[in-house]
């Protein structure tokens, strides 16, 4: 039977010498969580030092400057020419309006993308455009019609009410 060892007694304590004051810590960065590896693939954890900093002198040395190293030339990539973007062709397809629609915008047929801006050319024109939420859109005689009797609708939901009254040409 193994022999059970007596805790050491604790002796007088010792004088401590004053401790120097730290300075205070850097901010830690955020350090992404180690990812599991295989045995075989694992290495070598490091180990964290910390390094102290000797005191500041009041009369420092001054440390040579450094000499910049030399430019390498790099070898220029060729530019790409710009090419415009190509509208959808559904976007493009012109589109027949409503009677109620066309009061506001015209009666031609035009694409998807011209019937909206006419229709932000006549928003802006009359002053419909909410002034305390400049999302919102308050509708005039002419724009209650096509936003099916709604006295006030959202830009986003403006584009859904508006597709309803366009048909193709």
């Amino acid at each position: 039977m193994p022999v059970k060892k007596k805790p050491a007694r604790k002796t007088a304590a010792k004088k401590k010498k004053p401790a120097a004051k730290k300075k205070p810590a850097r901010k830690a960065t955020a350090k992404k969580k180690p990812v599991r590896k295989t045995a075989a693939k694992r290495k070598p954890a490091r180990k964290a030092t910390a390094k102290k900093k000797p005191a500041r002198k009041t009369a420092a040395k001054k440390k040579p400057a450094r000499k910049a190293a030399p430019k390498k030339k790099v070898a220029a990539k060729k530019a790409k020419p710009k090419t415009k973007r190509k509208p959808n062709a559904a976007f493009m397809k012109p589109m027949m309006p409503s009677s109620a629609l066309s009061e506001v915008i015209g009666g031609k047929p035009m694409p998807r993308t011209e019937v909206t801006k006419k229709l932000w050319a006549y928003i802006k024109k009359n002053g419909l455009q909410d002034k305390t939420k400049r999302t919102m859109i308050n509708a005039d005689d002419k724009l209650k019609v096509v936003f099916g009797g709604r006295k006030q609708v959202s830009m986003f939901e403006m584009t859904k009410l508006v597709s309803k009254h366009l048909k193709a040409a």
